[in-house]
């Protein structure tokens, strides 16, 4: 075997980007890991988290997560335009489209995620686009130059991003969602009316519980989409964001374990039913579940990372053990929270409700059934309350005041919790699973502001949902600084 361990990462996402930079902090000095990326696209690692903001104005450096000499720095070898065409589990090497063959004693598929499209006949038309990478973007951008009517088949939290997408371009924008709601994985019935409500105040015709049967030439518009039942809509582009599939095709053609409905299944290491293979993200099936989110996807690279390095030593190694779901957003202005079991789906759940339909804003809290501890909430149109809610789920805090006071002004005391009230393995920044104690750690050590404890921990660096949060326990432990080197000192008593 060479002298050093030879892993190579198929991908090069947020997720398998997050693997190298777990890799690379993880050994240290050791310096006994040789690392390879092979990325499909023809560029490096960038945020697909924040890809709509494309339409805003930044630019792809703006969302790039990496850069070449970054990797060069790291000593990381990396090749773009470089698809993954074959294994070779015997051998121990794997082939790209370009005929390049790569060995390696580690494999770590972060293959991701492709985005579904219905079988629709006239779904390969020109102008029909999905979206999903920076490429797709160019093109939809290219597109609404010479159309003036946008549709998105798809109504869940990516297909609403599209459709702002389309807005921004200038496009008359409708969302055309089977469902009879809107975001119907995150939401309940009465946020996902809400939320259509608000939507469409916004200038997006939303249109529900609708079937798309074929699409073909239009008569005033580039296209007709034909419904179930006979309605028709006029289009000049379609964008599908009609959900996702893992992109397991390499396991599969080459014997890996697949779940039943696709995904590579993977162990608690993120290990697949090959043990020098492992698979992370959304193309991996954990416990019959495959999460669609990135923090998810960076704790299996973190675990991933630390079994690679460590599996061999008597040092105990994390293992993957799930992951919370929960997420907060802003779609064209509307702010949008779900957290944990958001449909009260939890035998003897409880739920209790607060809608101020003059203002558009809807909030459920869901507790057990002895109602002392919450497990779920969905917010819409005012996430106020979301950081405060989702400490009391992430971190098991029993109620000290009755659940509906936690939603509804005037009902007492909100029970709103400050950053002393959590345990100091309270996890605040989910993304990066960074703890109240590691930022305590920060500040003490000479982190005075956000962007410093950004730097040092990551806190608040991937979807930035917990920003406000992490502000808040880096102001305690300041004051507890302070308060450490400058202690008061108690009055001498002097002897009669």
């Amino acid at each position: 075997m060479p002298s050093k361990q030879r892993v190579v990462v198929v991908g090069n996402g947020m997720v398998g980007h997050h693997f190298v930079q777990q890799l690379v902090t993880q050994q240290g000095d050791r310096k006994n890991i040789a690392i390879t990326v092979l990325s499909g696209e023809d560029r490096l690692a960038y945020d697909r988290v924040q890809l709509s903001s494309f339409f805003k104005g930044k630019t792809e450096d703006d969302l790039a997560l990496t850069s070449n000499k970054t990797y060069q720095d790291w000593q990381v070898s990396f090749h773009t335009h470089s698809k993954v065409v074959d294994i070779n589990r015997e051998e121990k090497t794997v082939t790209t489209s370009k005929g390049e063959s790569f060995a390696y004693d580690k494999l770590i598929l972060a293959t991701g995620s492709y985005a579904f499209v219905p079988p629709i006949p006239g779904k390969d038309r020109e102008h029909c686009f999905v979206y999903r990478t920076i490429n797709d973007l160019h093109a939809i951008k290219k597109s609404a130059h010479a159309s003036k009517v946008g549709v998105v088949i798809g109504g869940g939290l990516l297909g609403l991003e599209a459709a702002n997408a389309l807005k921004q371009l200038g496009l008359q924008t409708h969302v055309i969602e089977f469902a009879p709601q809107l975001m119907g994985v995150q939401i309940d019935g009465a946020g996902g009316r809400l939320l259509k409500n608000k939507i469409t105040d916004l200038g997006v015709t939303v249109h529900t519980s609708v079937a798309t049967e074929q699409i073909i030439e239009g008569e005033n518009s580039r296209y007709k989409m034909c419904f179930k039942g006979g309605q028709t809509l006029e289009t000049d582009m379609i964008v599908f964001s009609a959900g996702i599939r893992p992109y397991d095709n390499l396991a599969r053609e080459f014997n890996l374990e697949i779940g039943e409905r696709g995904g590579i299944v993977i162990n608690n290491h993120c290990q697949t039913s090959d043990e020098n293979i492992y698979a992370i993200g959304e193309c991996a099936l954990w416990n019959n579940f495959i999460f669609g989110l990135v923090a998810p996807g960076y704790a299996m690279a973190k675990v991933a990372a630390g079994h690679v390095l460590n599996h061999s030593s008597s040092i105990d190694v994390d293992e993957f053990s799930g992951a919370d779901m929960s997420t907060k957003l802003k779609l064209m202005g509307v702010e949008v929270g779900s957290i944990g079991d958001a449909h009260a789906r939890t035998e003897g759940a409880i739920s209790y409700y607060f809608e101020d339909q003059p203002n558009g804003i809807y909030k459920k809290i869901v507790t057990n059934e002895q109602g002392n501890k919450l497990i779920g909430a969905v917010l819409v149109g005012d996430t106020s309350e979301y950081d405060n809610l989702l400490q009391y789920h992430l971190n098991n805090i029993e109620l000290s005041v009755p659940a509906e006071s936690l939603i509804m002004p005037l009902a007492g005391d909100a029970g709103e919790l400050s950053a002393d009230d959590l345990p100091r393995d309270a996890i605040i920044c989910a993304c990066h699973k960074v703890t109240k104690h590691t930022i305590e750690q920060a500040v003490m050590q000479g982190c005075s502001d956000l962007n410093a404890v950004q730097h040092a921990t990551k806190a608040s660096t991937g979807c930035g949902g917990c920003e406000k949060l992490v502000q808040s326990v880096i102001s305690s432990a300041l004051k507890n600084k302070i308060a450490t080197l400058n202690p008061v000192n108690e009055p001498v008593s002097q002897s009669a």
